[in-house]
C-alpha cells in the first residue's frame, strides 16, 4: 500500500484504539460513572463525546469530498453537553460504548485513507464562521482523540 499523506494520523488513531480498548473495557463501574472532569463529565460521557466527535467528523470528511463548501452543516460544539444528555451516555452499556468508539475510529481510518487529495482544501464553516479545511480536520482529529483519552486516564488515576 502506498504511503498516505496522513499516515501519522492513521497510525496514531490505530495505536490508540489498539492500546486503549482493553484499558477502557476493564474499567470499574464506579470509576466510569462517578468521577467527573472540569466540565462535570464522567468517563462514560467523555467516551460518548468521542463517539459524537467521530460521527460528526466522519460526516464532514465524506461530505467535503463531494461539496466544495459546507456552509449549512451544523456545528455541534456549542451543544456538546446537550448531545451527551440526549443520548444518555451515562446510562448506556459500557462495553457497547467502547466497541462503538473502537469501530467508529477504525472507520475514520478508512475514510482518511480513502480521502481524495484534490478535495483537501474543501471547507466547512463552524458556528463562529471559521473556515476549517478537510486537511485541517484530518490533522486535528488525532489531537482531539488524544486529549480526551488523556483526560479519561487522569480521571481513572485520580484518587477518590
Amino acid at each position: 500500500m502506498e504511503k498516505n499523506e496522513f499516515s501519522a494520523v492513521i497510525d496514531g488513531i490505530a495505536a490508540i484504539v489498539r492500546t486503549e480498548e482493553s484499558f477502557l473495557t476493564n474499567l470499574q463501574e464506579e470509576v466510569i460513572t462517578t468521577r467527573r472532569n472540569g466540565q462535570n463529565r464522567t468517563v462514560k460521557q467523555i467516551l460518548g463525546h468521542l463517539i459524537d466527535s467521530a460521527s460528526n467528523n466522519q460526516q464532514r470528511m465524506v461530505r467535503l469530498q463531494y461539496s466544495k463548501h459546507l456552509l449549512v452543516f451544523p456545528d455541534y460544539r456549542q451543544d456538546n453537553d446537550l448531545w451527551i444528555a440526549l443520548q444518555d451516555y451515562q446510562h448506556a452499556d459500557w462495553h457497547n460504548l467502547v466497541q462503538l468508539w473502537k469501530c467508529y475510529n477504525l472507520h475514520i481510518i478508512q475514510v482518511i485513507r480513502s480521502v481524495a487529495p484534490d478535495r483537501l482544501d474543501s471547507y466547512w464553516c463552524d458556528f463562529e464562521g471559521t473556515r476549517v479545511t478537510l486537511r485541517e480536520m484530518i490533522e486535528g482529529y488525532l489531537d482531539h482523540l488524544q486529549l480526551h483519552i488523556s483526560e479519561i486516564k487522569e480521571l481513572v488515576n485520580r484518587s477518590k
